[in-house]
């Protein structure tokens, strides 16, 4: 049995790699993303390289193996597949269904998984937006653009949002900015830190740490 703890860092050195390119992971990327001490991510890269889920080395960083990338998407398949169990079919809020989902997804079995699929219709996206990894370990590729990314006149389609800031989840859904949801860049004010967008036609202005948590395609 592979451990809560174990699989946790495999998925944050997944979602690490992702946003680096694949390129090697640092142990203080870990360590932030854990929120752990350096000390304490340093002894788990140890630990997952004896157990072969990554490779190692000093000054370089930490990838990922074949069998530690299968293992890190098998539980995000698990949280995605549950955040959208707990959001259409229990009727959990925007910002509980992250919470809820990261208890659970260590202690499902691949039973309970293929009937949560099933009854969801083999679903592709989650909640947010995020693709769900295929039992087969196949996932689609992230966007690499952010709202905070386009130039004033600029319209694109939202893909996905953040899910791991319950308050950032609220304020998106009351401005609208939702996965499918098509917005325009109105103007850019960087001196200020913000853009004005349109939603369905209405502007308004969004703080551009927020915007970077919106991903888009153009």
């Amino acid at each position: 049995m592979i451990s809560p703890s174990v699989e946790d860092y495999l998925k944050a050195i997944y979602k690490l790699e992702a946003q680096n390119e694949t390129a090697p992971v640092s142990t203080g990327e870990v360590a932030r993303s854990m929120d752990v001490s350096p000390a304490s991510a340093s002894n788990m890269i140890k630990r997952l390289g004896d157990l072969d889920f990554l490779t190692y080395e000093a000054y370089e960083g930490a990838t990922l193996t074949d069998h530690g990338r299968k293992v890190a998407l098998e539980v995000i398949r698990h949280h995605r597949l549950l955040e959208l169990y707990l959001k259409e079919v229990m009727g959990f809020e925007w910002g509980e269904i992250h919470d809820e989902a990261e208890r659970l997804e260590h202690h499902i079995s691949e039973r309970f998984e293929d009937r949560i699929e099933e009854m969801l219709g083999h679903p592709t996206r989650d909640p947010h937006g995020h693709p769900i990894p295929s039992r087969d370990g196949i996932i689609d590729e992230l966007p690499t653009h952010t709202l905070a990314d386009l130039d004033p006149g600029t319209s694109a389609r939202i893909d996905q949002i953040s899910d791991e800031d319950a308050d950032l989840l609220h304020l998106l859904e009351q401005r609208g900015l939702m996965p499918g949801v098509a917005v325009e860049v109105v103007d850019a004010r960087p001196l200020e830190g913000l853009l004005v967008v349109a939603v369905d036609g209405t502007e308004q202005l969004i703080g551009h740490p927020v915007a970077e948590k919106v991903y888009v395609d153009t």
